[in-house]
């Protein structure tokens, strides 16, 4: 059975994740393949459970604006019709 394509989108995306340590120790992360999806935090481990989060909420963003322009990765082709309430 399939893990569907939320999960597998995700997984894809954040497989996509660059991450770099900055001058004063923190941490900054993005999806270069989802504009605008990027995070920061105090360790690594942080700034890339915040960047789910953000990923979370970019694609849920662009499913409730009917926005067609999601990536497709790991095979998830998520530019369709849904209906997402918020």
């Amino acid at each position: 059975m399939g893990r569907g394509a939320f999960p597998t989108f995700i997984q894809a995306a954040m497989k996509e994740a660059v991450i770099e340590r900055l001058e004063d120790g923190t941490f900054f992360a993005e999806i270069p393949p989802c504009p605008g999806v990027w995070a920061d935090g105090k360790d690594e481990k942080e700034c890339l459970a915040t960047l789910q989060e953000v990923l979370e909420e970019w694609l849920l963003f662009k499913l409730r604006d009917g926005d067609n322009d999601i990536p497709v990765l790991g095979g998830a082709d998520l530019n369709h019709k849904w209906q997402v309430k918020l």
